[in-house]
């Protein structure tokens, strides 16, 4: 796929629509959760940025992309929290609403080396929707990543009509959609994908929304309605599917022992997103992407061990 296109007056390369709440990380290697009232200790505990959307708005910036982002917050401590903490990151949040009769959501992460229990209570991220999406911001992006598809339940229906206005104007777009709690794996993402251009979900995301077994398979199966399809496989790299190149894969750098892997296929989506911009080839573009999300996993939090954009060539180019 090639990137969005650079024109006068667009100063953004990426606008993301997503969920803006905190993560409250619980980690421990021998983590285990016993009800009846039974206190258990931890190794260690942090209130960090959470969301995908915002998680992956920092890494677009660590690696030197012009990032806004667009959601919803309460007006709370918790909302208070995320716009600060990313506009310390450098992500430009003129595009996040303030409700006030609403509370921003939370995810409780149980972190237990490399595996992970994800709880989450919405709050505003299902109040997300396209009229709350600042038109301004959206003329001024090169490209717009949508997010947490399946928890942004108030965007979906004003979606296809919002990404099609984007690359109207020759603006590039990409769609995360993480896990979808209803178990349904639609919700009108299919119809959805003649407007995206770059699909990025995981191995088993990928299966459920394709309805086969075999990653690859399935990345080649929704290929071939219009998107890239790039897949996050873990420890075992990515692969990309496009309709008329076949499939292209990508190990996962050696040598950097995981500490937490929250925020990795998040900050993978950015990486592969500053290739792109780059000019890199998908190829090059995902074996940066690999290298982005390896090097995350270096520190507890979604985005703390974030690198910059020298950092992750110098990772790719030495494999």
């Amino acid at each position: 796929m090639r990137f969005g296109e650079q024109r006068p007056g667009r100063d953004l390369d990426v606008l993301v629509l997503g969920d803006v709440n905190p993560d409250l990380v619980l980690a421990d290697a021998e983590l285990d959760v016993v009800f009846g009232q039974a206190e258990r200790l931890v190794g260690d505990a942090g209130l960090t940025i959470g969301g995908s959307g915002a998680i992956m708005a920092c890494a677009a910036a660590r690696l030197g992309l012009r990032t806004a982002i667009a959601g919803v917050v309460g007006d709370d401590l918790f909302g208070e929290f995320m716009v600060c903490s990313l506009q310390e990151r450098g992500v430009d949040t003129s595009g996040v609403v303030v409700d006030g009769a609403l509370r921003t959501g939370v995810t409780v992460v149980l972190a237990r080396g490399e595996d992970r229990a994800i709880l989450t209570y919405p709050g505003a991220i299902g109040a997300m929707s396209a009229e709350r999406v600042d038109t301004g911001l959206l003329g001024r992006a090169r490209h717009v990543h949508v997010a947490s598809y399946f928890l942004q339940t108030g965007l979906a229906a004003g979606l296809p009509g919002l990404l099609a206005a984007a690359r109207g104007t020759g603006a590039s777009t990409s769609v995360d959609p993480n896990w979808d709690p209803s178990g349904g794996w639609n919700g009108g993402l299919r119809e959805l994908l003649p407007h995206v251009d770059l699909l990025l979900p995981n191995a088993v995301e990928v299966c459920r929304i394709a309805g086969l077994e075999d990653p690859a398979a399935a990345a080649q199966e929704l290929a071939g309605r219009g998107s890239l399809v790039a897949v996050k496989l873990g420890a075992g790299g990515a692969i990309a599917a496009e309709a008329e190149h076949g499939l292209i894969s990508a190990p996962a750098p050696g040598g950097i022992e995981p500490v937490d892997t929250v925020g990795a296929g998040d900050t993978f989506d950015a990486g592969l997103l500053a290739g792109l911009a780059a000019g890199e080839s998908v190829e090059d573009a995902l074996a940066l992407a690999c290298a982005c999300g390896t090097l995350s996993t270096r520190g507890a939090g979604g985005t703390d061990a974030q690198p910059t954009l020298e950092e992750a060539r110098s990772l790719r180019d030495s494999h």
